[in-house]
């Protein structure tokens, strides 16, 4: 990798790549609490329009190159080393938690509030549709009012570890910014990866609590975010994969077989006829209600 390819990267996906997360999103400019030293206010701004950072407590600044310089404190030939290996450090890395969380984002979605609870009935509704456990969905989720296009609705949103939403409704499916993994490190030897968090919920509501404390989770949120996590999988003596039925699934699966055959267990045989985990699960309950029904004759 050359300074001109690494600097093409985007730096607020580079910065959750290291597991920092940003404080609060104005429009193009995203704050972070300094990645290079300690402070209480958030003093490190990235424009991701100019895809350049400037760190107002030392006056420095500069393109991505110049950040891993000064991060890993070393040279220009190592810093390119560090970057073209692309990891996602999340289990080691400082996951910060953010104060007031910013609805200003670049991708046309506001979040206006954030509910702890779901308490709208047609998405309690929704999530009864995908069978889903109440219990789980409340722990794990938020409920969501939201701005698109002028227009504010409400939808379930699933956080991640940059600050960013999954956003689900009957009718809608997107993201506020910025995108990423959820990671939950319950330190365990194993791992178990899921796709979308649909499925996570899914394996939640028919797991128990104990059986979830029992390996660390990484819900992708996007499978573009596979190749990325490899590393931080092959961390593990285990991984579960529960991803797609579909051609790019297939291909995240054989690509981590080759790498770690002995680890990988891909779980996509449980719901082989199915897309994904949750679409199986479901006909599993609507099948099993139509039989109960049939048996008390209604």
């Amino acid at each position: 990798m050359n300074c001109q390819q690494a600097n093409q990267i985007d730096l607020v996906d580079y910065l959750a790549s290291l597991g920092f997360r940003p404080e609060k999103i104005r429009q193009n400019d995203y704050w972070y609490l300094s990645p290079t030293r300690d402070e209480n206010t958030a003093s490190f701004k990235v424009n991701r329009a100019k895809n350049i950072w400037f760190d107002h407590g030392t006056g420095e600044g500069g393109n991505l190159v110049d950040f891993a310089m000064r991060y890993f404190s070393c040279e220009l030939t190592e810093a390119l080393d560090k970057i073209g290996a692309g990891k996602i450090e999340l289990p080691n890395a400082v996951i910060r938690e953010s104060g007031q969380l910013s609805t200003e984002h670049d991708n046309h979605i506001e979040i206006v509030r954030i509910d702890p609870m779901i308490m709208d009935n047609l998405l309690l509704q929704y999530l009864s549709s995908r069978h889903i456990e109440k219990s789980v969905a409340q722990n794990h989720c938020k409920q969501i009012l939201y701005e698109n296009a002028g227009k504010r609705f409400l939808a379930i949103g699933f956080k991640n570890n940059c600050g960013g939403y999954e956003l689900r409704s009957k009718h809608f499916k997107a993201a506020s910014a910025p995108k990423y993994v959820t990671w939950f490190n319950n330190y365990a030897n194993t791992i178990t990866v899921f796709e979308g968090f649909f499925d996570f919920l899914t394996w939640r509501s028919l797991n128990s609590l104990q059986q979830a404390k029992s390996t660390n989770i990484l819900v992708l949120n996007s499978l573009s975010f596979f190749t990325r996590s490899l590393l931080l999988q092959e961390k593990h003596d285990r991984i579960h994969l529960y991803l797609d039925n579909d051609n790019p699934g297939r291909q995240c699966v054989q690509e981590i077989l080759k790498r770690s055959p002995a680890k990988v267990i891909d779980e996509s045989g449980i719901y082989k006829h199915y897309k994904d985990l949750n679409e199986w699960h479901v006909s599993q309950q609507n099948t099993h209600r139509i039989s109960q029904s049939r048996k008390l004759g209604m």
